[in-house]
């Protein structure tokens, strides 16, 4: 049986929601980012109290088709933009079309819709924030960054950077105290 979670955007909220099952008695067969499939059929009750668990996390247990799918598109972005070492060759909307099987069209409509944005704009926002992480490792230089993050040149990359953050990628590299934000917060 699958759940599909809201807000779980990382590595430590699998293993908040591993936990939690483990404490419920339940098991898991895969857990993904914002979906986790156990081995057991469960009951409303177990269902609530997955509920109860998950939000003194702040995690949601959603059960809306349309907030599921949104959540799965979120998914992709995050995993691809924040924990693969390569962003995909083809361009972002192919790539959510064949990984979720829907008509990018129909995803980008629900998508802005129900989230008051554009999927590229959240798109945008993550790479920003990954830039922003890669520039605190301070293991590549910008070109290396910009060739990572699949920008056209530097120039783009920066152009993006000051105009989400209001600095440079070399301003933001200098502050001693460098700002990231939570990915459940973009």
């Amino acid at each position: 049986m699958k759940l599909y979670i809201k807000y779980m955007v990382s590595i430590r909220c699998k293993m908040l929601v591993k936990e939690e099952l483990k404490k419920l008695g339940l098991h898991y067969t895969t857990i993904n980012l914002g979906e986790v499939e156990i081995m057991e059929n469960i009951t409303p009750e177990q269902r609530l109290q997955i509920q109860t668990s998950l939000l003194q996390s702040g995690l949601q247990l959603l059960d809306d088709k349309k907030a599921i799918l949104i959540e799965k598109v979120k998914g992709v972005i995050i995993e691809m933009i924040h924990y693969s070492d390569d962003l995909p060759k083809t361009n972002f909307s192919d790539f959510l079309s064949e990984k979720l099987n829907y008509d990018y069209t129909y995803l980008a409509n629900l998508f802005s819709e129900t989230e008051a944005t554009t999927i590229e704009h959240f798109i945008i926002l993550h790479k920003i924030e990954r830039v922003k992480e890669l520039i605190i490792y301070d293991e590549l230089n910008l070109t290396e960054i910009a060739r990572k993050m699949h920008y056209s040149s530097v120039a783009h990359l920066s152009h993006q950077f000051k105009k989400i953050t209001g600095l440079t990628p070399s301003y933001f590299k200098s502050l001693k105290h460098k700002k990231r934000s939570a990915l459940e917060n973009l």
